[in-house]
């Protein structure tokens, strides 16, 4: 999935549930379920030549950028009120940070070898953007509407 939902989604917990113990777990589970959902991302193409790590990391970037400016835009810049927000997102997004190394830099840390296997076995990417991002657009759809209906 694309940072936007990952962090979308990450930071909805936290806002919802405001107690780390609760939005901690359910947002880093989430960010296994949504992988597990057939989905497009800025990674796509990378293990078969179709997209280069230059790109990706390119595209990637500008993408991460895009997912904090939403959150920033739907709960505000971090603050001490309001920092459970940024720690949902930052660990909705924390398995994709693990395997960047390796998917970017081809290095893996052994530490992280078993994490990012684990990781792997729930990705479900698909090469059709548009099937790939429908899943993900009805997602921010959903998370926008509860947001800001509150």
């Amino acid at each position: 999935m694309l940072s936007i939902s990952h962090g979308l989604t990450g930071a909805f917990f936290a806002a919802q549930l405001q107690d780390p113990i609760l939005y901690v777990p359910i947002a880093l589970f989430s960010h296994y379920l949504e992988d597990w959902i057939p989905h497009w991302d800025m990674g796509t193409g990378l293990s078969d030549g179709k997209r280069t790590r230059s790109a990706a990391i390119i595209l990637g970037s500008i993408e991460l950028s895009i997912a904090l400016g939403a959150i920033f835009f739907l709960w505000g810049s971090p603050t001490l009120a309001n920092y459970h927000i940024w720690l949902g997102a930052f660990i909705g997004l924390l398995p994709d940070f693990l395997e960047a190394p390796r998917n970017f830099l081809h290095w893996e840390p052994s530490f992280l070898k078993s994490i990012n296997k684990f990781h792997a076995g729930f990705h479900h990417s698909v090469p059709n953007k548009v099937l790939g991002l429908v899943p993900q657009v009805l997602l921010w759809g959903i998370i926008i509407a509860l947001t800001i209906s509150k």
